[in-house]
Protein backbone atom coordinates (compact mmCIF):
# COMPACT_ATOMS: atom_id res chain seq x y z
CA UNK A 1 0.00 0.00 0.00
CA UNK A 2 1.35 3.54 -0.90
CA UNK A 3 0.78 6.06 1.50
CA UNK A 4 1.05 9.75 1.47
CA UNK A 5 0.72 11.85 4.82
CA UNK A 6 -0.33 15.56 4.10
CA UNK A 7 -0.03 17.84 7.39
CA UNK A 8 -0.21 15.16 9.88
CA UNK A 9 -2.47 15.79 12.25
CA UNK A 10 -0.30 13.56 14.77
CA UNK A 11 -3.58 12.21 16.81
CA UNK A 12 -2.79 8.63 17.97
CA UNK A 13 -5.40 7.57 15.56
CA UNK A 14 -3.98 8.70 12.89
CA UNK A 15 -0.60 7.43 13.69
CA UNK A 16 -2.46 4.00 14.19
CA UNK A 17 -4.02 3.82 10.53
CA UNK A 18 -0.69 5.66 8.69
CA UNK A 19 1.07 2.82 10.56
CA UNK A 20 -1.39 0.26 9.80
CA UNK A 21 -1.33 1.25 6.18
CA UNK A 22 2.13 0.84 6.08
CA UNK A 23 2.59 -2.32 7.17
CA UNK A 24 0.37 -3.51 4.52
CA UNK A 25 3.26 -4.58 1.98
CA UNK A 26 3.06 -8.53 2.17
CA UNK A 27 1.28 -11.01 -1.15
CA UNK A 28 -1.79 -11.33 1.06
CA UNK A 29 -2.33 -7.47 2.04
CA UNK A 30 -4.50 -4.94 0.14
CA UNK A 31 -2.83 -2.94 -2.59
CA UNK A 32 -3.75 0.54 -3.74
CA UNK A 33 -2.88 3.84 -2.92
CA UNK A 34 -3.88 6.29 0.73
CA UNK A 35 -3.62 10.01 0.83
CA UNK A 36 -3.99 10.85 5.07
CA UNK A 37 -5.63 14.26 5.48
CA UNK A 38 -7.20 15.48 2.20
CA UNK A 39 -9.70 17.98 0.97
CA UNK A 40 -12.23 18.11 -1.73
CA UNK A 41 -13.31 21.53 -3.04
CA UNK A 42 -17.00 20.87 -4.73
CA UNK A 43 -19.82 23.32 -5.26
CA UNK A 44 -18.25 26.01 -2.80
CA UNK A 45 -17.74 23.77 -0.26
CA UNK A 46 -14.79 22.17 1.34
CA UNK A 47 -14.88 18.90 2.85
CA UNK A 48 -11.64 17.07 4.71
CA UNK A 49 -10.83 13.61 4.49
CA UNK A 50 -8.87 11.61 7.26
CA UNK A 51 -8.18 9.32 4.52
CA UNK A 52 -9.07 8.26 1.31
CA UNK A 53 -7.90 4.59 0.33
CA UNK A 54 -7.87 3.64 -3.48
CA UNK A 55 -7.85 0.12 -4.30
CA UNK A 56 -8.24 -1.66 -7.98
CA UNK A 57 -11.61 -2.51 -6.94
CA UNK A 58 -13.03 0.68 -4.31
CA UNK A 59 -12.73 3.90 -3.13
CA UNK A 60 -13.01 4.26 0.74
CA UNK A 61 -13.28 7.48 2.40
CA UNK A 62 -12.27 6.75 6.40
CA UNK A 63 -13.41 8.99 9.03
CA UNK A 64 -10.87 8.45 11.87
CA UNK A 65 -11.60 8.83 16.19
CA UNK A 66 -10.17 7.91 18.97
CA UNK A 67 -12.26 6.29 21.85
CA UNK A 68 -11.47 7.58 24.79
CA UNK A 69 -12.41 4.83 27.68
CA UNK A 70 -10.60 2.83 30.14
CA UNK A 71 -12.93 -0.02 30.21
CA UNK A 72 -14.01 -2.45 27.44
CA UNK A 73 -17.53 -2.61 26.40
CA UNK A 74 -20.10 -2.74 23.68
CA UNK A 75 -20.44 0.34 21.59
CA UNK A 76 -23.58 1.06 19.88
CA UNK A 77 -23.64 2.62 16.43
CA UNK A 78 -27.78 4.07 16.49
CA UNK A 79 -29.34 5.48 13.17
CA UNK A 80 -29.47 8.79 14.62
CA UNK A 81 -28.12 10.44 17.68
CA UNK A 82 -25.32 9.99 19.99
CA UNK A 83 -23.23 6.50 20.22
CA UNK A 84 -22.63 5.31 24.01
CA UNK A 85 -20.62 2.90 25.11
CA UNK A 86 -22.42 0.66 27.87
CA UNK A 87 -25.05 3.22 27.85
CA UNK A 88 -23.19 6.35 28.70
CA UNK A 89 -22.38 8.98 25.92
CA UNK A 90 -18.97 7.62 23.87
CA UNK A 91 -15.99 9.87 24.56
CA UNK A 92 -14.81 10.53 20.32
CA UNK A 93 -11.65 12.11 20.10
CA UNK A 94 -12.52 13.69 16.18
CA UNK A 95 -11.66 16.13 13.76
CA UNK A 96 -14.76 17.58 14.68
CA UNK A 97 -17.48 17.33 16.64
CA UNK A 98 -20.62 15.87 14.31
CA UNK A 99 -21.82 12.41 14.54
CA UNK A 100 -19.68 10.32 12.50
CA UNK A 101 -22.18 8.32 10.86
CA UNK A 102 -23.40 11.99 9.65
CA UNK A 103 -19.94 13.19 8.71
CA UNK A 104 -19.06 9.65 6.72
CA UNK A 105 -22.27 10.11 4.46
CA UNK A 106 -21.42 13.61 3.68
CA UNK A 107 -17.65 12.79 2.44
CA UNK A 108 -18.80 9.57 0.81
CA UNK A 109 -21.54 11.33 -1.02
CA UNK A 110 -19.77 14.42 -2.20
CA UNK A 111 -16.55 12.36 -3.37
CA UNK A 112 -19.34 10.01 -5.42
CA UNK A 113 -20.69 13.46 -6.59
CA UNK A 114 -17.70 15.03 -7.74
CA UNK A 115 -16.09 11.75 -9.11
CA UNK A 116 -19.37 11.19 -11.30
CA UNK A 117 -18.83 15.06 -12.52
CA UNK A 118 -15.68 13.79 -13.92
CA UNK A 119 -17.37 10.84 -15.81
CA UNK A 120 -16.42 8.10 -13.16
CA UNK A 121 -19.59 7.92 -10.88
CA UNK A 122 -20.11 4.25 -11.98
CA UNK A 123 -17.73 3.60 -9.11
CA UNK A 124 -18.96 3.53 -5.69
CA UNK A 125 -17.55 5.37 -2.92
CA UNK A 126 -17.44 3.28 0.42
CA UNK A 127 -17.25 5.26 3.68
CA UNK A 128 -15.89 3.39 7.24
CA UNK A 129 -15.76 4.64 10.59
CA UNK A 130 -12.64 3.57 12.17
CA UNK A 131 -12.91 3.54 15.63
CA UNK A 132 -9.45 3.49 17.39
CA UNK A 133 -9.48 2.69 21.87
CA UNK A 134 -6.82 4.98 23.36
CA UNK A 135 -6.57 2.25 25.89
CA UNK A 136 -5.54 -1.39 24.90
CA UNK A 137 -9.30 -2.64 26.01
CA UNK A 138 -11.77 -4.79 24.34
CA UNK A 139 -14.87 -2.99 22.81
CA UNK A 140 -17.36 -4.42 20.43
CA UNK A 141 -19.39 -2.88 18.05
CA UNK A 142 -23.10 -3.03 18.37
CA UNK A 143 -24.27 -1.45 15.06
CA UNK A 144 -28.01 -0.54 13.97
CA UNK A 145 -27.10 1.05 10.63
CA UNK A 146 -27.92 -0.97 7.65
CA UNK A 147 -25.66 0.89 4.75
CA UNK A 148 -24.20 -1.27 2.32
CA UNK A 149 -21.99 1.65 1.66
CA UNK A 150 -21.43 2.88 5.26
CA UNK A 151 -19.65 0.50 8.20
CA UNK A 152 -18.01 0.80 11.54
CA UNK A 153 -14.56 -0.71 12.24
CA UNK A 154 -13.22 -0.97 16.08
CA UNK A 155 -9.89 -1.93 16.44
CA UNK A 156 -6.34 -1.42 18.06
CA UNK A 157 -4.30 -3.51 15.19
CA UNK A 158 -4.93 -3.92 11.48
CA UNK A 159 -6.26 -7.32 11.40
CA UNK A 160 -9.88 -6.04 11.16
CA UNK A 161 -9.18 -2.68 8.80
CA UNK A 162 -7.18 -5.54 6.33
CA UNK A 163 -10.16 -7.95 7.09
CA UNK A 164 -12.53 -5.43 5.75
CA UNK A 165 -10.48 -4.21 2.81
CA UNK A 166 -10.05 -8.10 1.71
CA UNK A 167 -14.42 -8.59 1.71
CA UNK A 168 -14.51 -5.82 -0.61
CA UNK A 169 -11.97 -6.76 -3.36
CA UNK A 170 -14.16 -10.42 -3.23
CA UNK A 171 -17.14 -8.87 -3.99
CA UNK A 172 -15.65 -5.74 -6.44
CA UNK A 173 -15.09 -6.27 -10.23
CA UNK A 174 -11.77 -4.49 -10.87
CA UNK A 175 -12.91 -0.71 -11.15
CA UNK A 176 -10.03 1.68 -10.53
CA UNK A 177 -6.88 2.10 -13.46
CA UNK A 178 -3.89 4.58 -12.98
CA UNK A 179 -5.60 6.90 -14.97
CA UNK A 180 -8.70 6.90 -13.42
CA UNK A 181 -6.56 7.62 -9.89
CA UNK A 182 -4.29 10.41 -11.24
CA UNK A 183 -7.61 12.29 -12.57
CA UNK A 184 -8.81 12.14 -8.87
CA UNK A 185 -5.74 13.77 -7.61
CA UNK A 186 -5.30 16.18 -10.24
CA UNK A 187 -8.92 17.56 -9.36
CA UNK A 188 -8.40 17.31 -5.67
CA UNK A 189 -5.42 19.30 -5.73
CA UNK A 190 -3.20 16.68 -4.70
CA UNK A 191 -1.12 16.28 -7.64
CA UNK A 192 2.46 16.14 -5.73
CA UNK A 193 1.32 13.26 -4.21
CA UNK A 194 0.68 10.89 -7.30
CA UNK A 195 2.55 7.88 -7.08
CA UNK A 196 4.45 7.48 -10.65
CA UNK A 197 2.51 5.19 -13.13
CA UNK A 198 5.13 2.34 -12.25
CA UNK A 199 4.47 2.23 -8.99
CA UNK A 200 0.34 2.11 -9.30
CA UNK A 201 1.19 -0.65 -12.15
CA UNK A 202 2.81 -2.48 -9.17
CA UNK A 203 0.01 -2.01 -6.93
CA UNK A 204 -2.53 -3.79 -9.44
CA UNK A 205 -4.28 -0.57 -10.94
CA UNK A 206 -4.79 -1.53 -14.72
CA UNK A 207 -3.15 1.12 -17.85
CA UNK A 208 -2.75 1.87 -20.29
CA UNK A 209 -0.88 4.95 -19.15
CA UNK A 210 -1.61 8.49 -20.37
CA UNK A 211 1.58 10.29 -19.62
CA UNK A 212 -0.06 14.13 -19.64
CA UNK A 213 -2.10 12.72 -16.42
CA UNK A 214 1.42 13.25 -14.35
CA UNK A 215 2.59 16.36 -16.33
CA UNK A 216 3.16 19.29 -13.41
CA UNK A 217 3.98 16.27 -10.63
CA UNK A 218 7.12 15.34 -9.09
CA UNK A 219 6.66 12.09 -10.67
CA UNK A 220 6.48 13.73 -14.46
CA UNK A 221 10.18 12.42 -15.33
CA UNK A 222 9.39 9.08 -13.94
CA UNK A 223 6.29 8.85 -16.15
CA UNK A 224 7.83 9.54 -19.42
CA UNK A 225 10.70 7.11 -18.82
CA UNK A 226 7.65 4.34 -18.48
CA UNK A 227 6.36 6.01 -21.81
CA UNK A 228 9.89 5.83 -23.17
CA UNK A 229 10.62 2.24 -22.30
CA UNK A 230 7.37 1.16 -23.06
CA UNK A 231 8.10 2.22 -26.57
CA UNK A 232 11.17 0.87 -27.03
CA UNK A 233 9.75 -2.53 -25.69
CA UNK A 234 7.28 -2.80 -28.65
CA UNK A 235 10.15 -1.79 -31.08
CA UNK A 236 12.11 -4.62 -29.84
CA UNK A 237 8.85 -7.11 -30.02
CA UNK A 238 8.06 -5.56 -33.30
CA UNK A 239 11.59 -6.53 -34.36
CA UNK A 240 11.31 -10.24 -33.13
CA UNK A 241 8.69 -10.64 -34.51
CA UNK A 242 10.29 -9.75 -38.24
CA UNK A 243 13.66 -11.87 -36.68
CA UNK A 244 15.24 -13.66 -39.41
CA UNK A 245 16.07 -17.83 -38.65
CA UNK A 246 19.19 -19.01 -36.47
CA UNK A 247 20.56 -20.60 -39.68
CA UNK A 248 20.15 -16.93 -41.85
CA UNK A 249 23.56 -15.69 -43.32
CA UNK A 250 22.64 -12.44 -41.32
CA UNK A 251 22.85 -14.44 -38.23
CA UNK A 252 25.64 -16.68 -38.58
CA UNK A 253 27.63 -14.15 -40.21
CA UNK A 254 26.55 -10.82 -38.63
CA UNK A 255 27.87 -7.21 -39.19
CA UNK A 256 29.43 -5.56 -36.26
CA UNK A 257 29.09 -1.71 -36.05
CA UNK A 258 32.06 0.07 -36.44
CA UNK A 259 34.29 -3.02 -38.10
CA UNK A 260 34.78 -4.09 -41.62
CA UNK A 261 35.37 -7.72 -41.93
CA UNK A 262 35.77 -8.39 -45.64
CA UNK A 263 35.80 -12.16 -44.91
CA UNK A 264 32.86 -11.97 -42.41
CA UNK A 265 31.28 -10.49 -45.59
CA UNK A 266 32.38 -12.71 -48.04
CA UNK A 267 31.50 -16.07 -46.04
CA UNK A 268 28.25 -14.30 -45.87
CA UNK A 269 27.86 -13.95 -49.47
CA UNK A 270 29.23 -16.91 -49.99
CA UNK A 271 26.49 -18.63 -47.71
CA UNK A 272 23.85 -16.71 -49.10
CA UNK A 273 24.59 -17.68 -52.80
CA UNK A 274 24.91 -21.30 -51.31
CA UNK A 275 21.60 -21.55 -50.19
CA UNK A 276 20.13 -20.07 -53.18
CA UNK A 277 21.38 -22.72 -55.24
CA UNK A 278 20.48 -25.29 -53.42
CA UNK A 279 17.30 -23.89 -53.12
CA UNK A 280 17.30 -24.15 -57.28
CA UNK A 281 18.15 -27.18 -57.38
CA UNK A 282 16.06 -28.70 -55.13
CA UNK A 283 13.19 -27.07 -57.40
CA UNK A 284 15.01 -27.99 -60.73
CA UNK A 285 14.86 -31.67 -58.92
CA UNK A 286 11.11 -31.66 -58.17
CA UNK A 287 10.16 -30.41 -61.33
CA UNK A 288 12.22 -32.74 -63.21
CA UNK A 289 10.71 -35.62 -61.43
CA UNK A 290 7.35 -34.21 -61.94
CA UNK A 291 7.70 -34.20 -65.73
CA UNK A 292 9.21 -37.28 -65.76
CA UNK A 293 7.24 -39.83 -64.20
CA UNK A 294 4.58 -37.74 -63.53
CA UNK A 295 0.82 -38.40 -64.96
CA UNK A 296 0.56 -38.39 -68.48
Amino acid sequence: MLVQVQNSTDSVAERALVDWLNGWDGAGSPHGVATVNCDLRYQDETYHFDAVVWTPTSCVVIDVAGLRTDRGGTLQVPLTGEWTLNGIRAELEAGDDRPLLERSREHTFALQSWLAARGLGQRAVHGVALIVPLQRVPVQIEQKVHDPSFDVIVGDDADRLRHYFGILAEREAHRWTANDVAIAFRGMGILPYLPAPQRLLEEGFLGPIDVTLWHGSPAQAEAEQYAEDLAEAERLAAGRRFATPWYSPWRLYPREAGDIDFGRAFMRAAYALGMFVAVVWVLWFLITAFLTYGPG
